[in-house]
């Protein structure tokens, strides 16, 4: 039977205690990890968010009557015990923060009971992930979890002291806004009292931080609550929390200073990693021709070769066919990897062919100099030695080609390095390599919708030197718009905002908006737009993501609480659920099935 606290106080977390306190006498609670009978003494390991202390009953000590409670505990019993600090009587436990200590015990209470858990709660589980989401209030008693969440407890207070040290104010911006359906789907929340109208959940809080430029803040930041309904990966939640801030009277270099300096905190107070400043620079144009990516993995070469110019005369038709369609031919060179069998190859083949490829053209390079080749036979030895040479290849080297429109190409090519930089290891998660990649382009074009949008938002100033272009060739337009990218994961993002009223105008209008859609949907700020507003700009960090990384973690779901799942539901609580008639009676909401909504 349970039993109560009264009368006694926690005086040490468990992992608090060290050589020290040899001698005192002490007061610890916790969960029973393990609990070993070897007859006349017992060891208990309990357990605390702070680490495993090991404790010794014998009955000379806490006498029979605690001897015989002791006998009794399980695994997650909760207890608390009282008992002397003593250095340990048998071999000290080198992977123990407390392994050369333990307490003897005197007394012992039990104060809650437990089940026996459905798995072992023990640090790196190789339970099914569904199974320790289910039981989420389990698995968050993992040692490993554990250190995550406090991670990113520690990450979150260091960083609201650097930017109010900093002059950035936090204010909190509303959670219920207007739906302004750019980007990804809202989630929209029904208004009982504006019957058929709704709120939408924030995806960001992008425009309110820019009205509170507007109003004169000149620095704010939040750890803002995000809501996207979108399709999610390993590093994507339908909720997440974002590092938000909003600068006024600066440009990108300041910006980039501030939160340099603030990374540079963090990942050396956290990870103990010693950043160098500046961090390297490379525009969107160079890092999608050099790594076919957006966000580079810096921690290994590999990168692209355009062999366009050297195959352009040869008769290999998948090629030629490339190349007259508009589109270029480019290789990655996995150096030292020639003898690569046939099979691996092919599967890398397939692998290309999920990122929109028709197939991959390949030559391994033999220590003798000879050629193994999907394509060699349509080549001659000269355009074949030419390719070689582009490729920096030499004997031992397997050289892997895609041809196709560049965004296939690019794709294809940037997913494959990283895959092969998988597979030899090469992917080290305390080797930081952090990049700002600048300059991305304004706009893209969408074949959905048969229309330009933009690449981040509306709101984004484009480069001063090529606003010209804007109505001749949009999709030459670059914005001052910057992502913070470290190895290969985009961790963070922002851009200067456009601040005058002609450049918004002409933004809305390349976009498509009409003077009526654009005020409809962002008439509030247009309006403050027309009474003073500063020039400014903005950054937010995914702070799910940065933990994930500081942490060497697979998936943001191992430092958030209580994740969601990849339908966005969530395990343990069942949400999302049906809800009761009357409440919807009241919100004017009639749920349609399918099969109704079918024969109609």
């Amino acid at each position: 039977m349970a039993e109560s606290m009264k009368g006694l106080k926690r005086t040490h977390r468990c992992a608090e205690l060290n050589t020290a306190n040899v001698g005192e006498n002490v007061t610890v609670m916790g969960w029973v990890q393990k609990q070993r009978n070897k007859g006349g003494i017992i060891f208990v390991d309990l357990r605390d968010r702070s680490g495993i202390l090991q404790i010794i009953f014998e009955e000379a000590d806490c006498g029979s009557e605690y001897f015989a409670k002791a006998m009794k505990l399980r695994s997650e019993f909760v207890i608390a015990v009282e008992g002397k600090v003593e250095n340990r009587s048998g071999a000290v436990n080198e992977n123990l923060a407390t392994g050369a200590i333990e307490v003897r015990a005197n007394s012992l209470r039990i104060l809650s009971e437990s089940e026996t858990p459905p798995f072992p709660i023990e640090e790196n589980s190789k339970t099914k992930e569904e199974l320790r989401l289910k039981y989420r209030f389990l698995d968050l008693r993992r040692p490993d979890l554990q250190k995550n969440l406090m991670v990113r407890s520690r990450v979150a207070t260091l960083t609201r002291a650097f930017l109010a040290e900093e002059g950035f104010l936090e204010i909190e911006t509303p959670t219920l806004i207007k739906s302004t359906p750019e980007g990804a789907r809202d989630y929209l929340v029904p208004s009982r009292v504006h019957p058929g109208s709704f709120y939408a959940l924030p995806q960001s809080p992008q425009l309110f931080k820019q009205l509170l430029m507007c109003s004169g803040y000149d620095r704010y930041f939040q750890l803002a609550r995000c809501y996207r309904d979108e399709d999610l990966r390993a590093d994507r939640q339908p909720e997440f929390t974002q590092i938000d801030m909003e600068l006024s009277f600066v440009d990108v270099d300041d910006v980039l200073d501030v939160n340099e300096r603030l990374l540079k905190k963090l990942f050396k107070e956290i990870c103990g990693y010693d950043l160098q400043l500046p961090i390297q620079r490379m525009t969107w144009k160079e890092a999608m021709e050099r790594f076919g990516s957006d966000k580079p993995d810096l921690r290994f070469g590999m990168e692209l070769h355009d062999v366009s110019d050297v195959v352009r005369n040869s008769e290999f038709a998948v090629f030629k066919g490339a190349l007259e369609n508009g589109g270029s031919v480019r290789g990655i060179n996995a150096e030292g990897q020639g003898h690569m069998p046939r099979k691996k190859i092919d599967a890398l083949v397939e692998f290309a062919k999920g990122y929109g490829a028709k197939g991959l053209a390949y030559l391994s390079i033999q220590e003798d100099g000879s050629y193994k080749s999907s394509f060699a036979k349509f080549m001659t030895e000269e355009e074949l030695q030419a390719l070689v040479a582009a490729m920096d290849g030499k004997p031992g080297d397997l050289l892997l080609f895609a041809a196709d429109k560049n965004k296939v190409v690019f794709d294809v090519l940037g997913a494959l390095r990283l895959e092969i930089a998988r597979q030899l290891d090469l992917l080290k998660k305390d080797d930081f390599k952090f990049l700002w990649v600048t300059e991305f382009p304004l706009l893209e074009y969408s074949e959905e919708e048969n229309r330009y949008v933009a690449m981040h938002h509306p709101f984004t100033m484009p480069m001063e030197e090529d606003l010209a272009l804007i109505d001749t060739d949009p999709g030459a337009v670059r914005a001052k718009a910057y992502d913070i990218v470290l190895n290969g994961t985009e961790m963070g993002g922002g851009s200067v905002r456009i601040h005058q009223s002609d450049i918004q105008e002409k933004m809305f209008e390349v976009l498509g908006f009409t003077k009526e859609r654009a005020k409809e949907q962002f008439g509030f700020l247009l309006e403050a737009f027309k009474y003073g507003v500063p020039p400014h700009a903005g950054l937010a960090y995914g702070l799910d993501r940065m933990v994930m990384l500081m942490v060497g973690a697979d998936s943001i779901r191992d430092v958030i609480a209580f994740p969601k799942v990849k339908d966005a539901s969530c395990l343990m609580t069942e949400a999302p659920s049906p809800v009761d008639e009357k409440q919807l009676e009241e919100l004017g909401i009639e749920i349609v099935s399918q099969e109704e909504e079918k024969q109609e």
